[in-house]
């Protein structure tokens, strides 16, 4: 079993545990070219592609010019991003067999970066997967990244016993894997809220039980699928009712 996230627009670079070890990300090149087309951007061109105000603008045009590519040294990913989906996960607390484990069957989606490993050495940047950056492969990042990020995850899916991909990603990065090149069953987990008789979808509390989902898998060391049905952390609790074979819906009541 695999799964994935997405990545968070906050970072925390605060130092990793002493036994975290740091490994590089496998599209380096490709975040190379990326990097590069981003550098030659300015602070008003980064604030209308990504819509952010004119101060991230500028922190984050800094953060180009200062991206070094070929740089090894970094902090791993999933300790780095600090977004609502990174609190449920808890990664910092995660003693050094649980990112072991999270290593083989976690993977997070990135505009830059492509596809990363939790222990993958990341620098600190913001470039939503949605961003319309014009690149030789084309006007999206979508196209940019084309069936790398699918060929990547079969790769990664390859030898494990179940090879199922739970997708705990946003619809916005989950997009970039081109499912015509994806050869491995998807598994779309959904978490609702209980609210007036019906379930509703609140962005900040299913965003927080994607990591929740994470972190349940890696301290139970879950490698098959149907096993998550049994996630129960935060009063959540698989509702067949409401799920598919491929969309699996879990619900709690209204917090």
């Amino acid at each position: 079993m695999l799964m994935v996230i997405s990545p968070a627009k906050a970072l925390n670079f605060a130092p990793a545990p002493p036994f975290a070890p740091l490994t590089l990300p496998a599209f380096r090149e490709d975040t190379a070219s990326l990097a590069k087309t981003a550098q030659r951007l300015t602070g008003p061109d980064l604030r209308r592609l990504m819509g952010i105000s004119e101060d991230l603008a500028k922190l984050n045009r800094q953060r180009f010019q200062a991206f070094d590519p070929h740089s090894e040294d970094g902090l791993q990913a999933v300790l780095a991003f600090n977004g609502d989906v990174y609190r449920g996960l808890a990664a910092r607390e995660l003693d050094q067999a649980g990112l072991k484990w999270a290593q083989d069957h976690l993977r997070i989606l990135s505009g830059l970066y492509g596809l990363l490993r939790p222990l993958d050495a990341i620098q600190p940047y913001r470039l939503e997967m949605g961003s319309r950056l014009k690149t030789r492969r084309g006007a999206s990042l979508y196209e940019f990244w084309g069936d790398r990020i699918a060929l990547a995850l079969n790769a990664a899916a390859a030898g494990q016993s179940d090879p199922t991909l739970i997708n705990l990603a946003s619809q916005e990065y989950f997009a970039a894997v081109d499912l015509a090149a994806l050869s491995l069953p998807v598994v779309n987990c959904h978490f609702r809220e209980e609210r007036d008789g019906a379930l509703v979808t609140l962005s900040f509390f299913a965003k927080r039980a994607r990591g929740l989902m994470a972190r349940f898998a890696i301290d139970g060391r879950i490698d098959r699928a149907s096993d998550l049905k049994a996630f129960d952390l935060e009063r959540y609790a698989f509702r067949p009712d409401r799920s598919t074979e491929t969309d699996w819906v879990f619900a709690r009541p209204a917090a």
